[in-house]
C-alpha cells in the first residue's frame, strides 16, 4: 500500500515538474500534452441547456423527432397526439414562433433542407417525387438487411449510416452505389441504435439508444475503414426520457433530442465554443 501512495506522489511531482516546465520554459512536450487532454474533453462533452425552449407547455403531445435549419436558426418539432398542433417551430435560443398541421398525421421523422433561396422542411411519407438509385430493404439479419432501419446519416466521404435498430447495429453502404461496406455491433449488445447522426467536424456521430435513455459519442471511422466500434463518451438521461430520434446543428453543434417518454426536445451544447465546419 505504502508503494502504491509512493508512485501516485512520484506521478503527481512529474506531473507538476512538467507544468512549470512547460510554463518557464515553454517545453512542446506538455504542450502536446495539454492539448490532447483539453481537446479531448472539449470535443466529446455536451452539457444539457437548460433554458432550451423558453415555454416548454408548448409540448402537448409524443415528440418523435426534430430537425434543424442551420441556415434560418430553426428548430423543428415535430410531434403525435390527437387535436394538437403537430410541428413547432422555435428559434435555436428557445423561443417559440409558430405552430401548424397541414397534412401531418403521425409524423415519424423530419429534415430541414432549406437553401438561401427557399426554406424547405421534409416529414416522413410526405412527397414521393424521388428517382431510386439503389435499394436494400429485405427484412433480416444478414448483410445490407434490417430490422426496423430507423434512422439514416450520411458523412463527408459518401457513406450512407442505417441505425438498424431491430438488429442492434449500425451499417454502413456507399451512397452512389449502394455496396455494403460494414456495420458496427459491438457498441449495440444492450439496445439498438434508434438515431444517428454526426458532429459538424465529421469526427464523432451522437447515437440514440431508446430504451436505455442513452446517448453515446462514437469516434468516426477513417475513410476505407469502418473497424469497430468505439464509444469515447456517453450522457445519461433519466429512466424513461426514451430519445427516439435526434437532429445536430451543423453551426454550433448543437444536439436536439425528441424524447417520445418525457414528451419534450431537449438541447445539450458541446463545451468546445468552437465547432469547425461540417467536413472540414
Amino acid at each position: 500500500m505504502a508503494r502504491f501512495w509512493v508512485c501516485v506522489a512520484g506521478a503527481g511531482f512529474f506531473l507538476a515538474f512538467l507544468v512549470l516546465h512547460s510554463r518557464f520554459c515553454r517545453s512542446p512536450v506538455l504542450r502536446n500534452f495539454t492539448f490532447a487532454v483539453s481537446w479531448r474533453a472539449e470535443e466529446i462533452l455536451y452539457r444539457l441547456d437548460v433554458d432550451w425552449p423558453k415555454h416548454p407547455e408548448y409540448f402537448t403531445g409524443a415528440t418523435f423527432c426534430a430537425a434543424v435549419d442551420s441556415l434560418n436558426g430553426l428548430v423543428y418539432v415535430a410531434q403525435r397526439g390527437d387535436n394538437i398542433p403537430k410541428i413547432l417551430v422555435f428559434t435555436e435560443d428557445g423561443y417559440f414562433l409558430r405552430a401548424w398541421n397541414y397534412t401531418v398525421d403521425s409524423p415519424h421523422g423530419i429534415f430541414a433542407a432549406s437553401t438561401q433561396y427557399e426554406q424547405s422542411v421534409w416529414i416522413t411519407d410526405v412527397g414521393s417525387d424521388f428517382m431510386i438509385l439503389w435499394l436494400h430493404g429485405e427484412n433480416g439479419t444478414g448483410p445490407a438487411k434490417f430490422n426496423i432501419p430507423h434512422s439514416v446519416t450520411l458523412d463527408s466521404a459518401g457513406r450512407v449510416w442505417v441505425a438498424d435498430r431491430g438488429n442492434k447495429r449500425i451499417q454502413v453502404f456507399d451512397k452512389d452505389t449502394g455496396e455494403w461496406l460494414g456495420a458496427w455491433n459491438n457498441c449495440f449488445t444492450e439496445e439498438g441504435p434508434s438515431a444517428v447522426r454526426f458532429t459538424p467536424d465529421g469526427k464523432y456521430l451522437i447515437v440514440a439508444q431508446l430504451n436505455l435513455s442513452r446517448l453515446s459519442v462514437v469516434a468516426a471511422p477513417p475513410v476505407g475503414s469502418i473497424g469497430e466500434c468505439s464509444v469515447i463518451s456517453t450522457i445519461q438521461l433519466a429512466d424513461q426520457v426514451l430519445p427516439h430520434l435526434l437532429e445536430v446543428d451543423r453551426k454550433t453543434g448543437a444536439v436536439y433530442v425528441a424524447e417520445i417518454g418525457a414528451k419534450q426536445v431537449q438541447k445539450y451544447v458541446p463545451l468546445n465554443s468552437y465547432v469547425p465546419p461540417f467536413g472540414s
